[in-house]
């Protein structure tokens, strides 16, 4: 956690911290905390953590990340405490907005969360950039593939040929 005594950054991490805002997913990041309102501090490994972010997107994440700034509803050490490696997981998206060129990173990510709904019914399993940055480090359970998604779509789109008028009833 940070400390007042900060570990210096390995030359790995200046550059994806130097990246990060070059690409501007930091500076969405932060855009991100000053709009939920949320307190910055400094953070391992270059990062900045965000706490007390009062949005509710995303909905049911403990902690997520955008650039190099992680952000909570909550405190770090509370995080940390339910879920110890947490911060090696937001670490690791970090690394993904690097590696994707910032801001691309976001749809990439939603097309795998939209995979991941089609084949686990849920949108971390089978999510290539969650299981990529750790699943139980995120503190993820991971669902078994069932084609949950694609099931339930081809449910509603037959009812939708059979009974058209029934599309209004029906929530997607």
């Amino acid at each position: 956690m940070a400390t007042s005594q900060q570990v210096p950054l390995t030359r790995a991490q200046r550059v994806r911290q130097v990246g990060n805002l070059m690409n501007l997913s930091s500076a969405l990041g932060l855009t991100a905390a000053r709009l939920g309102r949320a307190r910055l501090r400094p953070g391992p490994q270059g990062l900045l953590l965000a706490e007390g972010y009062r949005l509710n997107f995303p909905s049911r994440a403990g902690a997520f990340t955008v650039g190099n700034v992680i952000l909570t509803s909550t405190d770090f050490e509370s995080l940390t405490a339910r879920e110890p490696h947490v911060m090696d997981h937001e670490s690791a998206h970090a690394w993904q907005y690097f590696w994707c060129g910032g801001l691309p990173f976001l749809p990439l990510y939603a097309l795998a969360a939209g995979w991941s709904w089609l084949r686990t019914g849920d949108l971390a399993s089978a999510n290539f950039f969650e299981r990529n940055a750790g699943l139980v480090r995120g503190g993820y359970r991971e669902a078994p593939i069932t084609n949950i998604g694609f099931k339930r779509l081809r449910g509603r789109l037959q009812t939708l040929i059979e009974k058209p008028s029934r599309l209004a009833e029906r929530s997607f």
